[in-house]
């Protein structure tokens, strides 16, 4: 039954990577037929990502209260909905109201769906299911691309993702009965009952500085925060610090640009087999030394264009590891019964993260200069290793405690 719940699972993470890197395909085409200027993207964007931001504070009341998998199934047919919503969607205003739900339940399928298999599964399969989301996100565009090439047009790109949201749904609705067994030795989160996971009384929920107060949380919040900061500014300024600063064509930087998320979905799926080796501190600190090492690269005055193309996917290659095992440590650092509020924080810290970091990198292009790219990046990954090796001071301390 365990297994049968994972293949749920992972048919999920696929899923629910669909319709994220749909809105930036079909925007040329959206934005003339809604008459809008182009910059309004990043209006909707901000409503997705505030809204996860709000499902994952409150991740951890509605767990106790529902239980993971009827939080996920409800996550995702409010995504599926929103989906449908936008693509029956003729005023941008319309596009502003179903980004509302969809960002509530991105943000509460991400924070349940996290937890669980922290809790309950291996660290491989943490790297693995998140390699099969980035699989699900590079897929999205691709099905959007066939809608406007092929004579349709981007809301029934749209219409067809929605639909494959709601079979997941489904699915998931199915397999309820099976979030309720025994996992891996552990007992999950009731799909309904909302129990603790020592079988004792139901604790209570953890609010945001309840969760501040516990030692070693700042750290990690400032973890997730840096890395996710990082993560999508290299994705979204690579492409013009090449352009801009080595001199490489357009349309050349945005072949290569891609290939820093090659480097992240073929690395997740190279450090799930790594993690029956090596624990998920030495995971994090693995994808560290990577991240550094391609940064250097990309630095490098020397070596031509190739450099920063060899630079991003060692870059790829460091973060594949780093999220996932961040991820999976947390119970071990909290707690089981912490984790869910702790993880809940940690996602919307994560959104923050992504939120701030990649603009202030434009104010700092357009009034100082690109060509701090690399240090920019560099900065970002010296406080995420700080907050770690802090994090791992004070569980070591923990430890000695008791």
């Amino acid at each position: 039954m365990g297994n049968l719940l994972l293949a749920v699972i992972y048919v999920a993470f696929i899923s629910l990577g669909l319709p994220d890197a749909v809105l930036g395909s079909a925007w040329p085409v959206m934005y003339r037929q809604f008459d809008v200027p182009v910059s309004y993207a990043g209006a909707v964007s901000m409503i997705i990502s505030a809204g996860t931001i709000v499902s994952s504070l409150m991740s951890d009341r509605l767990t106790l209260r529902l239980g993971a998998g009827r939080i996920t199934a409800i996550s995702v047919a409010m995504t599926a909905v929103s989906l449908g919503g936008f693509s029956f969607a003729s005023q941008f205003w319309m596009l502003c109201l179903w980004a509302i739900p969809y960002g509530l339940g991105a943000g509460g399928v991400d924070a349940a769906l996290n937890n669980y298999v922290a809790l309950h599964y291996a660290s491989r399969h943490m790297s693995w299911l998140h390699c099969m989301w980035g699989l699900g996100a590079s897929a999205g565009p691709y099905i959007m691309g066939f809608a406007l090439t092929g004579g349709f047009g981007w809301d029934d790109g749209y219409r067809w993702i929605a639909i494959l949201q709601i079979a997941l749904t489904v699915l998931i609705v199915l397999s309820l009965p099976l979030w309720r067994t025994r996992v891996d030795g552990h007992r999950p989160d009731a799909a309904g009952t909302g129990d603790s996971h020592d079988g004792g009384p139901r604790r209570r929920a953890l609010g945001l500085f309840d969760v501040l107060a516990i030692p070693g949380a700042k750290s990690i919040l400032i973890m997730f925060f840096c890395y996710c900061g990082l993560e999508l500014t290299t994705g979204l300024w690579a492409a013009s610090y090449m352009v801009l600063d080595r001199g490489v064509s357009s349309t050349q930087a945005a072949a290569w640009a891609s290939l820093f998320y090659l480097g992240v979905t073929a690395g997740r799926a190279l450090s799930g087999f790594m993690t029956m080796r090596f624990d998920d501190p030495t995971m994090i600190r693995i994808g560290q030394v990577l991240i550094a090492v391609g940064v250097a690269v990309v630095a490098l005055p020397f070596g031509g264009n190739v450099m920063p193309l060899v630079g991003l996917v060692v870059i790829g290659l460091g973060c594949a590891p780093t999220y996932p095992c961040m991820i999976h440590s947390t119970p071990a650092y909290f707690g089981e019964d912490r984790s869910q509020a702790i993880i809940g924080v940690q996602m919307a810290s994560a959104y923050l993260g992504s939120l701030s970091a990649p603009p202030l990198f434009g104010l700092i292009a357009n009034h100082v200069s690109i060509r701090l790219f690399p240090l920019y990046l560099g900065v970002i990954l010296v406080l995420m290793v700080a907050m770690h090796e802090n994090l791992r001071r004070v569980h070591a301390r923990g430890d000695e405690k008791r």
